[in-house]
């Protein structure tokens, strides 16, 4: 198996653990909400560029900053986090990572719950 395959799968199998978990705190994966997408580079180059290629392509809304020592790209897309969504998302991201030689750390998001 290549290792982008293992990577997509072991990142679709998270995700749907992240959603269970969201499931069982009420959230309403129907509802929009701005989901965020974090990467990381290994330096100011290649962030910036990534973060100009995402936002030229109209991926999600992308931007660089720099943090300490690392080079976070941050990716928000207003978005339900139905299961079939956030996976073809995270799943871009996974391959994103490993095109640019980037981390992928996930997304995350506020949970939408009935009132």
């Amino acid at each position: 198996m290549s290792k982008i395959v293992a990577a997509l799968l072991d990142n679709a199998y998270q995700d749907t653990q992240l959603l269970i978990s969201n499931d069982q705190q009420g959230d309403i994966f129907s509802e929009f909400r701005e989901v965020d997408f974090t990467l990381y580079s290994k330096n100011k180059e290649k962030g910036e560029l990534i973060a100009s290629f995402i936002n030229d392509n109209n991926y999600g809304k992308a931007s660089y900053e720099k943090i300490e020592q690392s080079h976070r790209i941050t990716v928000v897309i207003n978005m339900p986090t139905t299961q079939n969504l956030i996976c073809s998302v995270s799943g871009l991201m996974v391959c994103l990572a490993a095109l640019y030689d980037l981390e992928y750390d996930g997304w995350g998001c506020a949970l939408k719950t009935k009132i």
